[in-house]
């Protein structure tokens, strides 16, 4: 059920320790193309478990039989801290119809905090082919709640919930919403700790904010 791409020796190392990496971090445009690579590795991952049928093409010289993609898939994320990781996959399924889910923090005055979806906009889902994507799954709760906005929307074929980042503990709280057995989840890596607060660590910061500037 889960597939960690970080335990095949690959490039997408390389992009992972620069998102990691305090002195790179200070470069946004650096931080969100790395984001957007890391997804377009994520979506060619997925890309090999897809349906194909064989389409002829005709070239200059001939005609050639080439297997393409029968269905694309529906592609959602969770703003803010999504959308560079989502271009990457839109780069890749650049066909795909796209949905768009806020998700954020609302803390009282203790230091706790809930999560809040504010805005939902999503295409039919029923029977289609669903990626869920989000840099980073701390607690689990802004993923959990997104996977139920979708599947409320229609039942989906197939559910690829993917993240770069991921906390042993969010991670179990995710897995313990899934009703089927038609999702796959796809982690970058996983970190141990989890603190009081609900940040990763080593982990890597606070995606939104390296990507697009701090918030008030």
């Amino acid at each position: 059920m889960v597939t960690i791409l970080s335990h095949t020796k690959s490039i997408l190392n390389q992009f992972i320790a620069e998102l990691r990496d305090s002195e790179i971090q200070k470069d946004s445009m650096r931080f969100r193309r790395n984001l957007e690579r890391i997804g377009e590795l994520f979506a060619y991952e997925i890309s090999r478990k897809l349906i194909y049928e064989d389409k002829e093409v005709t070239t200059p010289l001939g005609i050639a039989t080439v297997p393409l993609l029968a269905e694309y898939p529906v592609l959602a994320t969770i703003l803010r801290a999504g959308l560079p990781f989502h271009q990457g996959f839109l780069n890749i399924f650049d066909k795909s119809e796209n949905g768009f889910i806020s998700a954020f923090r609302k803390y009282e005055k203790d230091g706790s905090f809930t999560i809040n979806l504010e805005y939902a906009s999503i295409p039919e889902t029923e029977n289609k082919i669903v990626i869920l994507s989000d840099t980073m799954v701390a607690s689990g709760s802004s993923m959990t709640l997104a996977y139920r906005e979708l599947i409320a929307n229609g039942k989906p074929k197939h559910t690829y919930i993917t993240t770069i980042l991921a906390s042993v503990e969010g991670l179990e709280q995710v897995k313990k919403v899934i009703t089927h057995d038609k999702v796959s989840i796809l982690v970058g890596v996983i970190d141990d700790e989890l603190t009081a607060q609900s940040f990763i660590v080593p982990g890597l910061g606070d995606a939104g904010d390296l990507a697009f500037g701090k918030k008030r």
